[in-house]
């Protein structure tokens, strides 16, 4: 069976480029990001209920959601995050592990499959998923407060609302069985990841 490794790490800690590394090196990576998107297109269950939730006010003039105003107000009102929470995440653990276990027919038993779950550790405990380890990208919060203005043109006080949203990197590197510190170079980062590498797959 394929070794299943869980991915986290705060927001804008570099969770995404250590995903990228990983998968150049060999593994494959499911995004829970990516399934999210797809399971809010219109017309899905789950764009239904956040719409029933939040109002028309999250849709878009084109009829899909619009991710930036919901983000908008989630990020600014905890009991609307958890509402939102509620809908999504049982969708996509639930896609994940038929994932999971689809791709289990399919590997070899020396491969890696990589679960990049942002909230992992944070709303979902690591017993969600059938998963071997968790891998925990971390970086300095003057860093992700700097990468988060540059990302995604918010003011400092927008962005540190952002990092206050979620759990403290610190404290769910305490629970991971590997860290990455994300907050150097490019190349310190791809050396972590290369020899953690080597560990998971020696």
């Amino acid at each position: 069976m394929a070794r299943v490794i869980g991915l986290t790490g705060g927001v804008a800690s570099g969770k995404s480029t250590v995903a990228a590394m990983l998968r150049a090196l060999g593994a494959v990576v499911l995004d829970a990001d990516a399934i999210v998107r797809e399971l809010q297109q219109p017309g899905t269950p789950v764009f239904q209920a956040i719409v029933e939730a939040f109002g028309p006010g999250v849709v878009r003039a084109d009829g899909t959601l619009d991710r930036a105003a919901l983000g908008r107000r989630v990020f600014a009102d905890p009991e609307a995050r958890r509402r939102l929470n509620a809908i999504v995440h049982p969708a996509v653990r639930e896609r994940l592990h038929q994932e999971v276990e689809r791709l289990q027919r399919r590997l070899p038993a020396d491969a890696v499959i990589v679960l990049d779950l942002p909230l992992l550790l944070d709303t979902a405990p690591r017993q969600a998923y059938p998963l071997e380890g968790v891998i925990v990208v971390v970086a300095d919060e003057g860093t992700q407060v700097a990468r988060l203005r540059a990302r995604d043109g918010l003011d400092e006080a927008a962005a540190r609302q952002r990092l206050a949203a979620q759990r403290p990197v610190r404290e769910k590197a305490a629970e991971a069985d590997w860290v990455i510190d994300n907050s150097g170079s490019l190349e310190e980062t791809r050396r972590q990841v290369e020899a953690l590498w080597r560990r998971l797959t020696g």
